[in-house]
């Protein structure tokens, strides 16, 4: 099945607005993890500049290797590839229907994006995901921290042989 492009009309048969109308958005999506790292960042910092331009930023999550849940495939002209990690990012955005036509579309054509997700949210929701994504982040760090002391901390211990295995 062809994928569809999304119009404005389209958007504001979803949403059952005015396309004019200013609302806030998420946008999160999965990049190539087979890209090298200079090429993820200038991905994501093209596809917040086209937001940007678009609307307004309201909150964000930069790229960040993660493990997939589940194998994600995907049939291109060069063959099928499947994906085991991607780079996740996501972008909370506030603009009008046709601002959120295009951002949808330019998700849809970046082919370095391997899957991505769309959705009205509000500035609170968006505020407190980014919030908890610092906390998070936090932990993680300070769990990764703990390993490497406890790992310092570790003496090793000489382990002596009973004399009778010597003899």
């Amino acid at each position: 099945m062809a994928k569809e492009k999304m119009t404005p009309e389209m958007d504001e048969e979803i949403d059952g607005a005015d396309a004019s109308e200013v609302r806030v958005y998420e946008l999160g999506f999965h990049l190539d993890p087979e890209l090298p790292q200079e090429t993820i960042k200038q991905t994501y910092q093209s596809i917040r500049a086209v937001i940007a331009s678009v609307g307004e930023v309201v909150a964000e999550g930069e790229p960040t290797k993660v493990p997939l849940a589940y194998t994600i495939s995907i049939k291109n002209t060069a063959g099928r590839r499947d994906f085991d990690t991607a780079y996740f990012c996501w972008i909370a955005y506030e603009t009008n229907g046709a601002g959120h036509a295009k951002v949808t579309e330019l998700a849809s054509e970046t082919t370095s994006i391997i899957r991505f997700i769309d959705l009205r949210t509000t500035k609170e929701g968006a505020k407190h995901s980014s919030d908890m994504h610092e906390i998070f982040a936090n932990a993680a760090l300070l769990a990764a921290q703990n390993d490497v002391e406890e790992e310092v901390e570790v003496e090793e211990v000489p382990v002596q042989a009973p004399e009778e295995a010597l003899a």
